[in-house]
């Protein structure tokens, strides 16, 4: 193809350094910039991503049924009979759970008590987050035993085999009003949770469900179920497979996406201003295509008149032009795509930007490319590039051949 031939020619038969060959390599000097900031920092967005959403899987079910309504402790009987035709479910347990004070003799708290299946402590609850004491939540003496996050434990000076008062808030209104003793236990702490999760720490300590029943006044009623299946992502097939049996007004099914939607979605939102404003970068890159591009054909206007002299039509100086600025295109985004890959695997393999330990739940700037958004990103400036080549193009084609060799 002797369009292709010739625009590369022109890129490269610049002997003396001009003001045309300036602007093309500060042309191409941008889109590899910006081609490798989109790559780096889209990168760090889903390294990021993919640690929050790895904690909060590691302590979320990833398809949970709760009562919301009174109404709703009887359509979660009759709904027990589709549990079964889950796909890729791998285990199910009940749960209970209600808010209550915990108190001792110096301070109290509030927060989520949740009574739980001995099956659920090793599946994705606590099994493999204790660090102090033991998963044990049968009953010594009077008491039930109790778990509890560090920072509650922290706060309410507590330590393994220490009691914790604790009332149910169900039944305080009433309790005012008519005089009446609140629900109210005396646990042991048998032992103390991390999940890296600060606001789940604070929030939750867990019990038996017989326990929490007793105090939440609740009977042999439960809360709902959890459900871990065999991948995450299969929790919205599972959650559309159950709203089409029996659910009613009375229960709320929720995926791990839905219990933090919020912090996803804010999170998809963030990286999608970065995309925007990193692909600005892109875009002034190419105006600088369209400005030298411009001037080159002004230069080459005489170039023009002798290849139509030769039968060139319209289509060839076209594509002659836009060849030229695509080529600065592509030569711009495989330079960025190298040098964005490079750093992002020198990250992951030498950690040349460390994280401070103590300060962060991680060591290292967390990193993760994604095959496609280098694809978007490598596209985007391949169509940015040739917008930029179309407007020169068609004004070369409009050069007069008269106007453009009368003088030779």
């Amino acid at each position: 193809m002797f369009e292709f031939f010739i625009a590369k020619r022109y890129l490269r038969s610049k002997h003396k350094l001009n003001f045309i060959t300036i602007i093309s390599l500060l042309s191409t000097a941008g889109i590899t910039i910006g081609v490798a900031a989109l790559i780096i920092v889209l990168s760090v967005f889903n390294g990021f991503s993919s640690l929050v959403q790895s904690i909060l899987i590691n302590i979320d079910p990833h398809l949970r049924v709760s009562v919301i309504s009174d109404d709703g402790f009887e359509e979660l009987n009759d709904l027990k009979s589709e549990f079964g035709k889950i796909n890729g479910l791998v285990h199910a347990t009940q749960f209970v759970e209600g808010k209550t004070i915990l108190y001792n003799e110096s301070s109290f708290e509030i927060l989520t008590l949740k009574g739980i299946e001995d099956s659920a402590k090793s599946g994705w609850g606590l099994g493999d987050k204790l660090i102090d004491g033991e998963l044990d939540f049968s009953r010594e003496g009077r008491y039930d035993k109790i778990v509890l996050g560090i920072p509650m434990a922290l706060r309410l000076s507590l330590r393994v085999g220490d009691t914790v008062t604790v009332t149910s808030t169900s039944k305080i209104e009433k309790a005012i009003t008519q005089l009446v003793i609140p629900n109210t236990k005396r646990f042991i702490l048998s032992g103390v949770f991390e999940s890296n999760n600060r606001d789940f720490d604070l929030h939750y300590a867990f019990c038996s469900i017989k326990a929490a029943q007793s105090l939440l006044g609740m009977g042999k009623k439960i809360s709902g179920y959890e459900f871990q299946l065999s991948s995450p992502e299969r929790s919205e097939e599972a959650k559309e497979q159950l709203l089409s049996g029996k659910v009613g007004s009375g229960l709320k099914i929720e995926t791990w996406y839905d219990l933090h939607s919020e912090l996803y979605g804010m999170m998809m939102v963030e990286r999608w201003a970065a995309y925007i404003l990193l692909a600005l970068i892109i875009a002034v890159a190419t105006f600088n295509i369209l400005g030298s591009l411009t001037m080159s054909v002004v230069e080459k206007k005489k170039d023009i008149g002798v290849l139509r002299s030769m039968g060139a039509n319209d289509q060839s100086i076209l594509r002659i032009f836009m060849f030229e600025g695509v080529l600065v295109g592509i030569l711009g985004t495989i330079f960025g795509a190298i040098l964005g890959l490079g750093i992002c695997y020198i990250q992951m393999e030498f950690n040349i930007y460390p994280l401070d330990p103590t300060k962060y739940i991680i060591d290292s700037l967390p990193m993760e490319v994604r095959f496609s958004d280098t694809m978007i990103i490598m596209g985007t400036s391949l169509f940015l590039a040739s917008v930029a080549s179309l407007y020169p193009a068609k004004k070369a084609v409009k050069n007069s051949l008269i106007e453009a060799i009368k003088w030779e």
